[in-house]
């Protein structure tokens, strides 16, 4: 390393660390982003206000109810017996409501002619399918019990194994995402800000009359991030193993392969957003306008597989996708060398393509 560089690096370092702001967004922020972020985001649908008046001599209905409540997936729901349901989900009081056919569901049921209505609101549409799908299996158990009535057999018996997450915990899926994106953020706009802020502080000048060469400028703005968003990997794997029980699975050493090639590839992508950028403020509205889409396209919220064609192979140039999948593929599944080495490969391609892009764009002037 020659002493030019090396000063570079020394000084970026005091740059980024002698602020006590700086060394909590780096270090501490990460933590309670991913303690926050790991236990509000949840697929798990509670909470459900349902609405349901059944009659003193409607047995059936009212177990159906009392057992759903029970459940603790769902509240009572406010409103009285002569409420219309219609109005109280208009009003956004009530999730769900219960409606029994006329003389009651224990009756309909006597005559073999039950109809029970379920009114959801449906403008989440995540929500209302797994309202319908709790009450359907809830109906279901207390016909069973109450009428004895065995459940048909089938001519097909599935014998179902849930692999790599058998408790089937939303955190197992969710934090890795939240990992992900916390690293990309933290890596990303910092680097993203460096040349930038040194336009905008007028020191850039006495940056570009130095004996520095162009390589060497964009070694020492983007080491020093690669170094600080190696530094913040083991405090978030710790919280998301220790904290919220996600399993490590593979090998510690893929594991930390895999995060040094992304955190280079952000890195990249973020130095190559501030040859852009004029100002600060320009480096973080790049980096946010990529960021957006780069997690939408990831494959945290929805598989990619739902996605239409053409968005599949835009999700192929996202770094987040393949990150994504490396962590879940080693954390929940061990890793897997042939899947490990493929997406590993990808994010080194995307890395080397940025830095290339960015020492075509930068020239040591002004303009």
């Amino acid at each position: 390393m020659s002493p030019t560089l090396g000063g570079f690096l020394r000084k970026e370092f005091k740059q980024a660390l002698r602020d006590p702001r700086m060394r909590m967004l780096l270090f501490v922020a990460p933590i309670i982003q991913l303690t926050l972020f790991g236990i509000a985001l949840s697929n798990d649908v509670k909470n459900i206000r349902l609405w349901a008046q059944p009659d003193s001599r409607d047995t059936v209905l009212q177990h159906v109810y009392e057992c759903a409540v029970e459940s603790k997936w769902f509240l009572p729901g406010a409103g009285d017996r002569n409420a219309d349901p219609f109005e109280l989900l208009r009003a956004g009081k009530i999730d769900a409501a219960l409606i029994p056919p006329p003389g009651g569901l224990t009756r309909s049921l006597g005559r073999s002619d039950a109809d029970l209505q379920l009114l959801v609101n449906a403008t989440n549409v995540i929500q209302a399918q797994s309202i319908e799908g709790y009450v359907k299996n809830i109906v279901n158990r207390v016909i069973q019990d109450d009428l004895k009535i065995k459940p048909p057999d089938l001519p097909v018996q599935f014998d179902v194994r849930v692999l790599y997450n058998p408790t089937l915990q939303t955190s197992y899926f969710m934090v890795p995402g939240v990992m992900c994106i916390l690293l990309c953020m933290t890596s990303l706009i910092l680097t993203s800000m460096s040349i930038t802020r040194e336009k905008e502080l007028g020191t850039f000048e006495m940056l570009i009359s130095a004996p520095v060469s162009a390589s060497e400028v964009i070694y020492g703005k983007t080491i020093p991030y690669v170094v600080l968003g190696m530094a913040t990997v083991p405090l978030i794997l710790a919280v998301a193993v220790f904290g919220f029980g996600v399993p490590m699975r593979g090998s510690l050493l893929v594991l930390l392969i895999a995060s040094f090639a992304f955190v280079c590839t952000a890195v990249a992508i973020g130095t190559l957003i501030s040859t852009f950028a004029r100002n600060q403020q320009q480096s973080m509205l790049g980096g946010f306008l990529f960021l957006f889409p780069a997690i939408l396209l990831s494959g945290l919220m929805f598989p990619l597989e739902n996605m239409p064609l053409i968005m599949k192979w835009v999700s192929y140039a996202d770094p987040l996708s393949h990150f994504l999948a490396l962590l879940r593929n080693i954390l929940l599944k061990g890793g897997e060398p042939g899947f490990v080495a493929l997406h590993v490969a990808v994010l080194v391609v995307m890395a080397v393509v940025s830095v290339l892009v960015s020492f075509k764009r930068f020239h040591t002037t002004l303009q």
